[in-house]
């Protein structure tokens, strides 16, 4: 029986640490426990129908595992930008070299049970990302070849949720990104019109990923006409790329200094902090923790992030006519007014959406119909989105997929 000796990893000695791999060390350790042997069988099964691994799941876990879970190796990759040094390098290759067995050999060579060799889950589910690392995976003959596929794998996606993940929140007790598993990307060819918008969006954020100037971006108009799903359709079309977004709120700006020093640790990756829906009453004053991210403050902002916003608002903070008359009675008056305007300014990129016309609103409807395979004649399109209007707060994309999910739930009774 194969006997793989993990305790001697260096490298990769994170995964050790990992609750069901320690069972596989207890095994390993004395295999003559039956306890030890069926509980890490039991729970290599439950992982595969959890997480849809299939074929050697033994091999497959492992993969999965040095994916996930953060190493030495994948962290100095990460912080070097996709460097590495030879000492280390080599170290990694001793450590794939360790780990070979469990990549070549079938499970029944270490374990009493064929039932880990050609598992088939309930449910099959392949990540793009490991689906990535198994093709890479796919012709390696030598540790060297397998320490050199995990390179481009960490190289392209980087390592733990960073790579899983494509939008992340911010953890305000934890002070570090938190995955959003369940983050919906819609693809930018589901926003209907607004080609001129889109072009500007798309050419600011792949000159990003590219690493020459970008603007930070502030995207203004009327509501539901989609300027919060194109910055989230940004992610979708660049996340192979290394785009990532970063969702904050308004309350979370006081953690901008920590959330930047965050990001900075990832330099092979491109980051958008997104804050939807903003504006500021004349009584906030969290805004110039915004101003001096932008630009401004002491530390410069990581050239790996951007700022992203939308708003109903052009002008972020709230101006009445109250404010301008009580300005009147100020020896300075224009200082209060440039103080209003200027964080709207630091944006070096103003996008406006507008309302849909009446063609844009019925070929949205006819979009969503479609994806559905569903086609109304014009005239009756016309009828039923007029009405739904009238009915609603008017024309919007909102109020256009709001019609087809309606729809769609009368037509299905």
């Amino acid at each position: 029986m194969l006997k793989p000796h993990l305790q001697e990893l260096c490298v990769c000695r994170s995964i050790l640490d990992d609750a069901l791999i320690r069972d596989f060390l207890r095994f390993l350790e004395n295999p003559e426990a039956t306890s030890h042997t069926y509980r890490f069988i039991a729970g290599l099964i439950e992982k595969s129908e959890e997480l849809g691994l299939a074929g050697n799941v033994l091999r497959a876990y492992f993969l999965h595992v040095l994916a996930q879970r953060e190493n030495t190796f994948s962290r100095t990759l990460e912080q070097s930008d996709g460097n590495i040094g030879k000492s280390l390098y080599n170290a990694f290759v001793r450590d794939m070299e360790i780990l070979s067995d469990i990549f070549q050999e079938l499970p029944s060579t270490m374990l009493p049970t064929d039932l880990l060799d050609n598992y088939t889950p309930t449910k099959k589910r392949t990540t793009e990302m490991l689906a990535f690392l198994h093709e890479q995976m796919k012709d390696a003959a030598s540790a060297q070849d397998t320490a050199n596929a995990f390179l481009t794998f960490y190289q392209r996606y980087g390592c733990g949720e960073i790579s899983s993940c494509k939008a992340f929140s911010w953890n305000e007790k934890t002070h570090a990104l938190q995955g959003i598993r369940h983050f919906e990307a819609p693809p930018l060819t589901d926003i209907i019109g607004y080609e001129r918008q889109k072009k500007q969006l798309t050419d600011n954020t792949e000159a990003f990923l590219k690493d020459r100037p970008a603007n930070n971006v502030l995207l203004i108009g009327a509501r539901g006409t989609g300027k919060s799903s194109a910055v989230k359709a940004l992610v979708h079309e660049y996340h192979r790329q290394g785009l990532r977004l970063v969702q904050l709120t308004k309350a979370q700006l006081g953690e901008l200094p920590r959330i930047l020093a965050a990001l900075r640790k990832f330099p092979s990756k491109h980051f958008i902090l997104f804050l939807d829906d903003l504006s500021f009453e004349e009584f906030e004053t969290d805004y110039k923790f915004l101003k001096s991210a932008i630009e401004g403050g002491v530390e410069a902002r990581p050239k790996n992030v951007l700022i992203y916003a939308t708003s109903n608002r052009r002008h972020l903070i709230k101006e009445s006519w109250r404010d301008r008359e009580q300005a009147a009675d100020e020896l300075y008056r224009q200082d209060s007014m440039n103080e209003t305007i200027s964080l709207s300014d630091r944006f070096g990129l103003i996008i406006t959406f507008l309302s849909p016309d009446q063609e844009q609103y019925l070929a949205i409807i006819s979009h969503y119909l479609k994806k559905e395979n569903i086609r109304l004649t014009p005239e009756d399109l016309r009828i039923l989105a007029h009405r739904w209007e009238l009915e609603h707060s008017g024309r919007s994309g909102r109020t256009a997929q709001q019609f087809v999910v309606h729809y769609l739930g009368q037509m299905r009774k």
